[in-house]
């Protein structure tokens, strides 16, 4: 993406190109889930679900930050709003998404609701979103037996099961919200009734402060209002007064004559704990309790506490009818024009700048189907951008003005105990709002990509962000998620800093300065902590993929034993690259770069020299009968086992490619002749080094490759054969031809299979599964090596896809396979039996039906089913999955050395 002013809403991006930026104060940072996370849990076993359970939620207030359905707040959540639901039949307010934990799902914890992020810009301008509640009582003890009754080889009991949906007997309800200024919010909730019959709903748009004065650290606390005549004149209303030390004063106008109702978000101890009282009469549960119990005295009559909301109740909404209800936050104080005519103007001029600006950043030939998919892509990953704020000291102590916190948990070797020095308070790109509501670094990478698209200052400050030192941990290391911060994941974020910076013009070399000077750090932390003494073959851990071995790969092996990683070796490859690119663009723009350059140039050859042999001790991680790379399991004597599984770890190797452009022989002048020493002085470390022509020397065209050509023939003819690896709609994870493997470990038999589906196993909680499905972020990176391959073999270099066939295919071409597999998964596609189209990822589940309710909404998926391409895990995925975004807009601006401008 060019920068550009373009249009209205490039306008706004650029007056707020910072976290602070007017235009960013207010956004859907307001978290879909804050029970159940690690931050929330203050109990000595480390049972987070357990700590602080969904029942709990709308009695308890939380420490660290809130939760609600489709709702906002300002960028460090004092203030927040949501919509809040009751159908008549529930027995609780519905103020948030409803789902199972680990210890109740058969395959992990699992959301059991229906929603979509339909629409928003950047800077929040305008957002829509759209929740489906049901008539019928909500079932949630049924979800809770349905699920417990099944075990892993089935499938999971889904809301749709329980047949409450049937009918169409739904509201929709659908979430807008529009700026008027970055202090001046419309907001549009409308809900529609799908069913036969006519329903009743009562709808409670709730605003609230988060509890900072409870725990000892903060007295301060705001107060919410009711504002009385004469505070205002203004009929046809009602109308609060928030009045916060950091924010000022802000009102909350509601149009019509709801009833308000005022509480605190305070814990109700007595009910929960069974305490002697409450630190307020009004506690946090009190709206449930007036609404859905008729307990009159629960509320405030006082009108005034740290939680209010408008009751608007609608007795009989007509079968195929809507209600809609309106509402103003703002600075100003309502007036006559709070609901006059202006309103519906900015909702309209919103939806109306929303279309200009995605005309821009989506090309014109995405049309469609794909056009559609693209933009509910953005439109995901912007309402999954939420508020994460945890400081891991205060968190192991405790509060003062609460109850001692349980001394085990800062036992060493308890949760991030070595990560005290850990504190954000910042909005980040969440992969997933209720199953991953906190961030994970490789996913965030990832998610950077296509967010560059639409927010180009957005995503190098996330990427800067985990680099910081209140994340990344003193020596180096970056966290990993909140469950262990000190777990490995793979070393993306370089790649992604030069997507970003190539995504958003060639232009910002100072962003390049700030992340790579502190990825430098990283680098060192991978290096000193995760290499052997003495050769360059590397043992990560999981890194990310979680169950893609014989065993659990983060576990410590028996004293003596160690297990050498083809995919931890190729990772570090890989990252070596992509510094060594960062390197020559600074060198472009300042010559003292080039040091860093040779440095990474010489790590990446010392790497590429060991996996040429690809092991230490002359053990070797390739297998030259296979025509594949393995783990290899050493022993104390030195004696090794190779890990006999054909799996994604060995197809990692095919990241270790980078181009190398041609200017750098005039550009980079010291590059050029320290390479050339090499080639004289040490051809045994230059032997990775291929160049086009006869000249061989090092101002042709050259590529940096950790596998020669011949090795890279005979993986791909196993990457691309659907026996193994190629699936209809992408790389499988892992080789279909392994049903079944068995090795003998130390005397223990382990095994592997294929499973294209759901985990089978309970590793890493059972909540995702590396042993068969595609998987989008390892697709795409194995894609862009592929063109890499391809700018440097061209035409020559023909492989058969699939393997065995006469179609002969360039390495560009191969790319193109795979991401027009991982762009199908959203392509409705005619069914077998002519009964109507859907999407291969929507399968047969209700998702998929011929409903146009349902078809209308794509779903993005966690993983997807290595046969059939079905979407498994998280259901809200527009973290890594949202890459399908920028598969349908992947063009970069040309080098600045290819533009003729």
């Amino acid at each position: 993406m060019q920068h550009t002013e373009s249009t209205a809403e490039h306008r706004r991006l650029a007056e707020s190109p910072g976290p602070d930026g007017a235009w960013r104060l207010w956004g859907p940072y307001l978290s879909g889930r804050q029970w159940g996370t690690v931050r929330e849990d203050y109990s000595g076993n480390g049972d987070a679900w357990g700590s602080f359970g969904f029942e709990q939620a709308h009695r308890r207030a939380y420490r660290w930050g809130e939760d609600g359905l489709g709702g906002i707040c300002d960028r460090y959540g004092f203030l927040n709003f949501s919509a809040a639901l009751w159908n008549h039949n529930d027995p609780v307010l519905k103020e948030r998404l409803f789902g199972l934990t680990n210890e109740q799902g058969n395959h992990g914890e699992d959301v059991k609701e229906y929603w979509w992020p339909v629409d928003g810009t950047p800077t929040h301008s305008w957002m829509h979103w759209m929740y489906r509640y049901p008539q019928a009582e909500y079932p949630y003890q049924q979800l809770r037996d349905g699920s417990a009754a099944r075990d892993r080889t089935q499938r999971e009991y889904e809301l749709a099961d329980t047949g409450v949906l049937a009918d169409n007997r739904f509201f929709d309800v659908h979430v807008r919200y529009a700026k008027a200024a970055p202090d001046d919010i419309c907001v549009e909730i409308e809900a529609i009734n799908h069913g036969p019959s006519p329903a009743p709903l009562d709808l409670l748009p709730q605003v609230w402060l988060r509890n900072t004065w409870a725990w000892g650290h903060d007295d301060r606390r705001g107060e919410i209002t009711r504002i009385h005549a004469p505070g205002t004149t203004v009929g046809g209303l009602e109308a609060v007064r928030v009045d916060h030390q950091w924010l000022g004063q802000y009102h909350l106008a509601a149009e019509g004559a709801p009833q308000v109702l005022f509480c605190d978000n305070e814990t109700d101890a007595v009910a929960l704990f069974g305490a002697a009282e409450n630190a307020s009469a009004f506690p946090k549960d009190a709206v449930n309790r007036r609404v859905v119990h008729g307990d009159e005295t629960a509320v405030n009559p006082a009108g005034r506490g740290t939680k209010a909301a408008f009751w608007y109740r609608f007795a009989s909404v007509p079968a195929g009818e809507s209600v809609t209800v309106r509402l103003r936050l703002s600075v100003r104080p309502p007036s006559l024009d709070t609901f006059g005519p202006g309103f519906d103007a900015v909702l309209r001029d919103r939806r109306d700048e929303a279309d200009e600006f995605y005309g821009t950043v989506i090309h014109e030939d995405v049309t469609g189907d794909d056009r559609t998919v693209a933009r509910r892509a953005y439109a995901g990953m912007l309402w999954n951008k939420q508020l994460y704020r945890y400081d891991v000291e205060q968190w192991l102590e405790g509060d003062p003005a609460v109850n001692g916190s349980p001394p085990e948990r800062a036992h060493p070797g308890r949760r991030n105990t070595t990560w005290k020095h850990f504190s954000l308070a910042d909005v980040i790109s969440m992969p997933d709002e209720w199953e991953y509501p906190w961030f994970a670094a490789w996913d965030l990478a990832f998610h950077c990509i296509p967010l560059a698209h639409v927010d180009p200052e957005f995503a190098k400050e996330q990427l800067v962000l985990m680099c910081r030192e209140w994340a990344m941990h003193p020596n180096g290391q970056l966290p990993a998620y909140e469950w262990e911060f000190g777990d490995v994941n793979p070393p993306v974020h370089a790649w992604a800093a030069w997507h970003v910076y190539r995504i958003d013009g060639w232009r910002d070399q100072d962003f390049l300065v700030r992340v790579f000077t502190k990825l430098l750090l990283n680098f060192s932390w991978w290096v000193n902590r995760k290499g052997s003494d003495d050769t360059g073959v590397f043992e990560g851990g999981f890194l990310g993929m979680d169950n893609i071995g014989f065993f659990n790969r983060s576990a410590p092996l028996p004293p003596g034993y160690r297990l050498e990683q083809s995919d931890a070796t190729s990772w570090m490859a890989f990252y070596c690259q992509q510094m060594f690119k960062i390197a020559i663009e600074l060198s472009r723009h300042d010559p003292m770069w080039q040091d860093c350059a040779t440095k990474f140039l010489e790590h990446f050859l010392q790497i590429s020299r060991a996996t040429y042999n690809f092991g230490s001790h002359s053990l070797s991680l390739w297998d030259e009968e296979d025509g594949f790379f393995y783990d290899v399991l050493v022993r104390p004597d030195g004696s090794a086992q190779p890990m006999r599984v054909r799996s994604m770890v060995g197809l990692l190797p095919l990241l270790g490619a980078t181009d190398v452009p041609p200017w750098v022989a005039e550009k980079c002048p010291d590059v050029t002749a320290r390479l050339n020493w090499l080639r004289s002085r040490r051809p045994e470390l230059v032997e990775p080094v291929l160049s086009n022509g006869d000249s061989g020397d090092a101002e042709g065209k050259i590529l940096l490759s950790l596998v020669s050509p011949e090795r890279l023939r005979r993986v791909l003819e196993r990457m691309f054969d659907p026996a193994e690896f190629l699936a209809p709609y992408g790389i499988r994870s892992l080789s279909k031809a392994e049903q079944q493997v068995t090795e003998d470990v130390e005397g223990n038999t382990v095994s592997i299979q294929y499973e294209p589906g759901e985990s089978t196993t309970g590793m890493f909680g059972g909540n995702s599964n590396w042993r068969g499905p595609v998987w989008f972020p390892v697709n795409v990176l194995l894609a862009d090596k592929l063109r890499t391959y391809g700018r440097h073999f061209g035409e020559e270099f023909t492989i058969a896809i699939p393997t065995g066939s006469d179609n002969l295919c360039t390495l560009e071409e191969a790319a193109d396979v795979i991401d027009e597999g991982l762009v199908g998964l959203f392509r409705p596609v005619t069914r077998p039996d002519g009964a109507g189209a859907r999407r291969p990822a929507d399968a047969s589940r209700i998702e998929g039906s011929d409903n146009p309710l349902w078809a209308q909404h794509p779903t993005f998926y966690e993983y997807f089913d290595g046969d059939t391409g079905e979407g498994l895990g998280a259901t809200h995925q527009t973290g890594w999955t949202g890459l399908v975004a920028h598969l349908h807009n992947p063009r970069l601006p040309l080098e600045p050395q290819e533009n003729p401008h």
